[in-house]
């Protein structure tokens, strides 16, 4: 089976907010990536909305010929948005209000796993795909598989800054473990957080990892490349 492509397109609303103009269009950038070969399309919509509006969402559930992957916080707001414009899947992330990006894997200790696992289920009866993005440690993983997650998307964070070939593989080998025990957990694998165009094969290459999620470095080279050749590119790299 062949890794799929999960592509971001907040920072194209990132570069519409900056201006408050009406353009770009994330969702012609969606559509730009999904003819480009990307699997799924990523958006984060974050309760400071400093990039993707819910009218984003609406028009990217309504205007892609891929399932469109909604990145929302454990909120009570986030939920309802979730269950009124049904996208075909959710990851369910931690959310810092200074926070540039999502800094980690999501807290699943005490009232906090409690609180993700009664999103999980509701989300799941309405027939929402969901996954949780976790540290790739051993702990979030058994506590994901405790609260009846199928999917995992492991935080690539500390792979992708880690400096100089040592750490970098030591790093790897952490997300090589979190998968073997993923595997023995019947968890779907994914991974997303930092990779780029240098860094992306090693992980593209683990036993079981089945997608990767990207956003930022695509849409950094589309300014020298163009979106198409980026998406294109990328893809490439994961087969």
């Amino acid at each position: 089976m062949s890794l799929k492509l999960g592509v971001n397109v907040d920072h194209v609303a990132t570069l519409r907010q900056a201006r408050g103009a009406g353009f770009p269009d994330p969702l012609v950038a969606a559509q730009v990536a999904a003819n480009a070969g990307a699997d799924m399309i990523v958006c984060h919509l974050r309760g400071d909305r400093r990039h993707i509006q819910e009218e984003d969402v609406k028009s990217l559930r309504k205007g892609l010929s891929v399932p469109l992957h909604l990145e929302m916080a454990c909120t009570s707001e986030m939920e309802k948005i979730a269950l009124k414009l049904k996208p075909q899947s959710v990851c369910v992330v931690p959310e810092g209000p200074r926070e540039l990006t999502t800094q980690g894997g999501l807290d699943l200790s005490g009232r906090r796993a409690y609180e993700v696992e009664k999103l999980l289920t509701r989300l799941t009866k309405a027939g929402i795909g969901v996954s949780l993005f976790i540290d790739p440690t051993a702990d979030s993983l058994r506590m994901s598989h405790k609260i009846g997650a199928d999917t995992v998307e492991l935080c690539t964070k500390a792979y992708a800054e880690a400096k100089g070939e040592k750490a970098q593989r030591a790093e790897l080998e952490n997300l090589e473990v979190a998968c073997i025990l993923a595997r023995e957990l019947k968890l779907h694998i994914h991974a997303g957080h930092g990779m780029d165009y240098s860094n992306v094969c090693p992980v593209a290459a683990i036993e079981g990892m089945e997608c990767l999620n990207i956003g930022f470095s695509i849409m950094a080279r589309a300014v020298f490349t163009g979106l198409d050749a980026a998406v294109r590119e990328m893809k490439a790299q994961l087969n």
